[in-house]
């Protein structure tokens, strides 16, 4: 296999969550333009189907399944249906999550118990379900995030808790999965990338990030998802139950 097959994901099949917008939208292109089958899944039907219809035009096959992750028995059906469509699952991009900004003070219980069920419960229980049917060289990545590891000047507790708990999720499964069923599990520790949540902060907080920007600018989207495609791909099968870091270098000022 050459250097650059080894970045091919033919005839495998991923799932990416929160592949409604965002960074999800580019992950389910990336996997399908490196050859997988792509099931994608998310709340929004509509939304949905407009990402399909990408994966489409580039030639790949592609599944819509609506999913709820933060529900169990909804991320099994997910699953089952990928079984049922592709017959195999090997790839799994835990993507969907949500983002607050409610001051400590001021959170409600259920403002706070909302982020940690969608970003940590809801990738668990994916992971899980995927762990259930994966076959031995199968990728698990989970979309973390660099607040996971540092601050960025925003009231973000319960984001911050989540991801940084998806670290620690990551390396736990690494642990479990790797020699017993050949699964690798990492994390992908995104800085700060145009998307729908990023779109929602300030012309002033954006300005405010630049001394922390190494590079001088924010992530392109296709930056993050050709490191997802490395995670999930043989050209990363020695790497496991690490967090990588793709975030411009903010984490080093």
């Amino acid at each position: 296999m050459s250097i650059l097959d080894m970045f091919r994901l033919d005839n495998k099949v991923a799932i990416v969550t929160g592949a409604s917008s965002g960074l999800g939208v580019n992950f389910a292109t990336a996997f399908a333009e490196a050859g997988a089958d792509v099931v994608i899944a998310a709340r929004r039907a509509d939304r949905l189907e407009m990402t399909a219809e990408m994966v489409r035009d580039i030639g790949g096959r592609v599944l819509p399944v609506v999913t709820d992750v933060a529900d169990p028995e909804s991320c099994r059906a997910m699953v089952d249906a990928a079984m049922e469509t592709f017959g195999h699952v090997d790839v799994l991009v835990n993507n969907a999550g949500i983002g607050t900004a409610h001051p400590a003070t001021r959170e409600t219980p259920e403002q706070f118990r909302s982020v940690i069920d969608l970003n940590l419960n809801g990738a668990y229980w994916c992971a899980q379900a995927c762990g259930r049917v994966m076959n031995p060289g199968s990728s698990i990545v989970n979309i973390a995030s660099i607040l996971g590891i540092t601050t960025a000047g925003l009231p973000q507790a319960a984001y911050s808790s989540s991801k940084s708990a998806l670290l620690g999720l990551s390396r736990d499964l690494a642990q479990q999965w790797g020699a017993r069923k050949g699964i690798r599990v990492n994390a992908l520790a995104p800085g700060f990338f145009r998307s729908e949540m990023t779109d929602q902060y300030s012309a002033e907080y954006v300005e405010s990030l630049q001394p922390r920007l190494v590079l001088g600018r924010m992530g392109d989207a296709t930056e993050l998802a050709a490191a997802a495609v490395w995670l999930a791909s043989p050209a990363g099968g020695y790497v496991t139950g690490q967090t990588i870091v793709v975030d411009g270098g903010v984490t080093i000022t």
